[in-house]
């Protein structure tokens, strides 16, 4: 499965894209720190980052967690990542979370790649709710969720641990399958 639009493309990962996906996360880390600090301690290096696309392949596969990598089509540079996950939590639903790439911030890739990926979710997955979960700061991530049509359902307190062990609060956003009555 693989998914274009404009020069870029959305894609399952892959056990190729090990070395890409540790120079995306290498030079991103600053971004990565705060908000994906485990999927930036597990592919600082490629020996690291082969581990991690093993494992993720793997859960792809079982349908534990779906991880996509979203590429520039030119070079295949990975430019970011989006995950479908916390699958297993609640009946139905998933969570997306997604980074772009510092040189690729403000250009609309990550709204064009969750709109493409949702039908997938809610068609191929069958999930009934996606979920955002964002920081109050976040406020690029925010535009995001409003403009796709999440809608703020509450602050979640305590919610996640950043990169530097802060225990922050988390904004809730969520959209429904509109097949399904909700």
């Amino acid at each position: 499965m693989q998914i274009d639009f404009e020069n870029y493309s959305i894609s399952p990962i892959q056990e190729k894209d090990a070395w890409r996906l540790c120079d995306f996360v290498v030079s991103n880390s600053e971004r990565l720190k705060a908000y994906f600090p485990q999927t930036l301690q597990q592919n600082l290096t490629p020996t690291l980052a082969q581990l991690f696309v093993a494992k993720k392949v793997k859960e792809f596969i079982t349908k534990k967690e779906f991880l996509f990598t979203i590429k520039e089509n030119t070079n295949r540079t990975i430019i970011g990542l989006v995950y479908v996950k916390e699958l297993q939590k609640i009946k139905d639903q998933g969570e997306l979370a997604y980074c772009i790439g510092y040189q690729y911030e403000g250009k609309g890739i990550i709204t064009k790649s969750i709109q493409k990926l949702i039908p997938w979710c809610f068609d191929e997955v069958e999930l009934q709710t996606l979920q955002i979960i964002v920081h109050h700061d976040n406020l690029a991530s925010k535009r995001i969720a409003d403009k796709i049509g999440f809608v703020w359902k509450r602050t979640l307190s305590k919610e996640h641990t950043t990169g530097n062990r802060e225990v922050v609060d988390m904004q809730l956003y969520e959209l429904h399958n509109p097949k399904i009555q909700v």
